[in-house]
């Protein structure tokens, strides 16, 4: 789901939209590329912990205070919206995670490797993934050089021994990855595929309703949270 979309999803009005997108992805990327803050438009930074940082320091622009300040704080207020639709997307900043294991002091350097080849998708929870799943989860696709270790209850809200846990995992392709850690799909108990009212156009990522995957009992704990938690609900 696009900035803008996010942004009708929540209620905002045409108007306000078209404000805060061309505040986030016109003037203020202009601003921040000017002073070397960013390679290109803000709309590019699909990490928190890296949006955060660039905007403080855009904050601290004289153009920027001048701007928010005649502006009655809208370009504040859109940043802050951005903020909101990267959180609402479940934030998966790689290094931020990394950076948090190094920091827990009571587990093992060998502990703290494994949960580091966990999180850039390689070691043995991929491995252990690939020999569960044979193959994509849902498609049956088996070259596993395009598959994605693919976390049912994200990272984030993971204990250390979900986060290593092959039942919290599926085997995907990158399209059907993306749909999930979105959650613009989730699948019920039975394994049928559940599409978001949120996703537009699922013909067009070759994602389809009567897809299906079959379930171990052990799976079901998690998919729970992410239909609960995950999954992108019609908006009120």
């Amino acid at each position: 789901m696009t900035f803008d979309e996010w942004m009708r999803a929540q209620g905002l009005s045409d108007s306000s939209v078209k404000k805060y997108l061309s505040s986030v992805q016109g003037v203020m990327s202009e601003w921040a590329q000017s002073a070397g803050l960013v390679d290109g438009p803000l709309t590019s930074i699909s990490g928190l912990a890296q949006f955060h940082v660039v905007a403080e320091q855009l904050k601290q622009l004289p153009i920027f205070v001048e701007r928010n300040t005649v502006g009655n704080s809208m370009y504040s207020s859109a940043l802050n919206r951005f903020a909101d639709y990267l959180k609402a997307g479940f934030d998966s900043d790689i290094e931020a995670d990394i950076d948090d294991i190094f920091r827990q002091p009571n587990i093992s350097e060998t502990e703290k490797s494994r949960l580091v080849k966990t999180r850039i998708g390689q070691g043995d929870f991929r491995t252990r993934l690939i020999g569960y799943w044979q193959g994509c989860a849902v498609t049956g696709y088996q070259d596993v050089s395009f598959l994605v270790a693919s976390h049912i209850k994200p990272w984030r809200v993971s204990s250390n021994a979900e986060k290593l846990d092959h039942f919290n995992g599926l085997l995907l392709l990158p399209t059907l990855d993306k749909a999930f850690d979105g959650g613009f799909i989730s699948f019920k108990n039975n394994g049928d595929i559940v599409l978001s009212p949120q996703l537009s156009h699922p013909d067009v990522l070759g994602i389809r309703s009567d897809m299906n995957i079959h379930l171990a009992q052990q799976h079901l704990v998690f998919l729970e949270f992410h239909r609960d938690c995950v999954f992108r609900k019609a908006p009120y």
